[in-house]
C-alpha cells in the first residue's frame, strides 16, 4: 500500500496537458479483439486500470508494441481462446470493471466469451442486465454461474434486431455496439449512450469499415459486415481530469491553463463549475482559470438554492460530482449534490466533514453544502481513498487544507489519474509519494 503525504496551502501556477480519456482508452482497447489487422492506438494514458487491460490483451494472444510512452499498437491475429478459462484470466478479469467489455468483441469475432464478474469502483450496485440483454437479443445465450461468479456466452451466429436499452449504460452500449457491426443484419439500439467517448469508438469502428448510423444520438443503426480492418485512433483528453483540474484551480486559489481540453467535446462540464461562480476563459482549445479569493454560488432564477446533479449525457458525468462538491465546500453559497446513479459514492463526505467543511449528508444520493468562503480553511487530517473519483476529490481537500494530510490507498487514485504527484508538484504542489 502506498500513500500521498500532502503540505497543503500552497499555490498552483502554471500549465497542465491532461491525460487521455481512461474511459474511452478502455472502450477502443477492447475492440482491438475486432480484426486480425494492426491498430495503432494515441494518447493511451498510463493508469493502472489501463494498463492491466492491455496485460488481458497481451495474455490472450495480442501481439503488443509500445511505440512511445502514450502510443501503442496492437494485432490480434492468433487469440488463445483456452486462456479465458485460466485462473490467471479469472484473477486478472475480476480486478478491472473494463474487462466487461471484453466480451462484445469476442462474441463478434469468436462466438463465445467468458467473463468473471468484473471489479472496478465499491460505489454501490453496478448491475451488468444491460449488456447482456442485449447478447441475447442479438441471439447469443449466456449462463451466469453463481457459485464461480462468472458468464459463460455463446453465439455461433449474432443475428441483427432492435432493442430499446432498459438504461443509457456507457459500457453497455459499447458492449453491444461491439458485438453488432459484425452480426448478421441491420440493429438499432435506442436509448443508447451517446457521451463523446462511445462517439469516439464508433468513428473509430466506422474507420475500420464498420457501418453505423446515429452517432452522436440515442438511437444507432448498425449494419452487420463480414469483417473489419486494422486503423489509427486518437483518444480524447480526460474531461474528468480537466474537471478535477478546474475544481483543483479553484480550491487552491490558483492561476492555471489547462492545454488542449478538446472544449467542444466537454459539454455543460465548463457550465456546472460556473454554477459554483469560478471563472473559465476559453482561449482557443485550452482553458484558463484565474485566480480567485472567492467564487459565489449562483441560485436558481427563483431564488431556490442551487442543485447539480449527474445525468446521462449530454447530462453531467456522475464521475465529476465528487470534485464539484469538494470545490462547493470553499465557495460563498448553499448547494445540493444530488449523485442519482450510485448509492455509496459520497459516503466519502466523513472525511470532509473532519477536516471542517460543512455538509449535511441527507441520504445515500443526495449532500448539502453549506460553503466555508475561504473563511475557514478545511484541516489537515488522515483519510483513505476509497474510489478513484473521490480520491482525486480528498487530493484537493488536502491541498487546500492547512497543514499535513496523509492519503492511504492511493492505488485507487493511480487507477485513474497518471502520475499526478509529478504532474502537480510541477505546478508548485506539495505531495510526496510514499511506498
Amino acid at each position: 500500500m502506498s500513500k500521498f503525504i500532502i503540505e497543503g496551502g500552497k499555490q498552483l501556477s502554471g500549465e497542465i496537458v491532461p491525460q487521455g480519456a481512461k474511459n474511452e482508452a478502455l472502450q477502443v482497447l477492447c475492440a482491438v479483439l475486432l480484426t486480425s489487422e494492426e491498430v495503432t492506438i494515441s494518447n493511451i494514458p498510463g493508469i493502472r486500470d489501463v494498463l492491466k487491460l492491455i496485460d488481458l490483451l497481451k495474455d490472450l494472444g495480442v501481439k503488443v508494441t509500445r511505440k512511445d510512452a502514450n502510443t501503442w499498437s496492437f494485432r490480434a491475429a492468433e487469440i488463445d481462446l483456452d486462456h479465458l478459462q485460466t485462473p490467471d484470466y479469472y484473477a486478472k478479469s475480476t480486478e478491472l470493471r473494463g474487462s466487461v467489455m471484453l466480451v462484445g468483441p469476442m462474441l463478434a469475432r469468436f462466438g463465445k466469451a467468458f467473463i468473471p464478474k468484473p471489479g472496478g469502483d465499491k460505489i454501490g450496485r453496478r448491475r451488468l442486465d444491460t449488456h447482456f440483454i442485449g447478447f441475447t437479443k442479438l441471439g447469443a445465450r449466456f449462463e451466469f454461474n453463481a457459485a464461480r461468479s462468472c458468464f459463460d456466452v455463446e453465439a455461433p451466429q449474432l443475428k441483427g434486431t432492435h432493442m430499446l436499452l432498459d438504461e443509457a449504460s456507457v459500457t453497455g452500449t459499447a458492449n453491444i455496439i461491439m458485438a453488432a457491426v459484425m452480426a448478421e443484419g441491420t440493429t438499432t439500439i435506442y436509448n443508447a449512450a451517446c457521451e463523446p467517448y462511445i462517439q469516439q469508438l464508433c468513428k473509430m469502428l466506422v474507420r475500420m469499415g464498420a457501418k453505423i448510423k446515429g452517432i452522436g444520438s440515442n438511437l444507432l443503426t448498425i449494419e452487420g459486415v463480414s469483417e473489419l480492418h486494422g486503423t489509427t485512433h486518437t483518444v480524447l483528453p480526460d474531461m474528468i481530469e480537466i474537471g478535477s483540474f478546474i475544481g483543483m484551480a479553484a480550491m487552491t486559489q490558483s492561476d492555471l491553463l489547462i492545454r488542449n481540453v478538446a472544449y467542444d467535446e466537454l459539454g455543460i462540464i465548463p457550465g456546472a463549475f460556473q454554477r459554483l461562480g469560478i471563472k473559465l476563459e476559453r482561449r482557443g482549445d485550452d482553458l484558463y482559470i484565474p485566480s480567485m479569493d472567492h467564487y459565489q454560488v449562483e441560485t436558481f432564477i427563483d431564488g431556490a438554492i442551487m442543485t447539480i446533479a449527474d445525468a446521462p449525457w449530454p447530462g453531467l458525468t456522475p464521475d465529476l460530482l465528487s470534485v464539484i462538491l469538494v470545490t462547493a465546500t470553499q465557495s460563498r453559497g448553499s448547494v445540493l449534490i444530488h449523485q442519482k446513479m450510485f448509492e455509496s459514492r459520497l459516503f466519502f463526505v466523513d472525511k470532509l466533514i473532519d477536516m471542517g467543511a460543512q455538509i449535511i449528508l441527507c441520504d445515500p444520493h443526495r449532500a448539502t453544502v453549506i460553503g466555508l468562503d475561504n473563511a475557514i480553511k478545511l484541516r489537515a487530517t488522515t483519510m483513505s481513498s476509497p474510489d478513484i473519483r473521490a480520491g482525486v476529490a480528498l487530493l484537493i481537500a488536502a491541498m487546500s487544507a492547512e497543514g499535513t494530510s496523509t492519503i492511504h490507498n492511493i492505488e485507487q487514485i493511480d487507477r485513474g489519474y497518471e502520475q499526478i504527484d509529478q504532474r502537480l508538484n510541477k505546478l508548485g504542489a506539495s505531495i510526496e509519494r510514499v511506498d
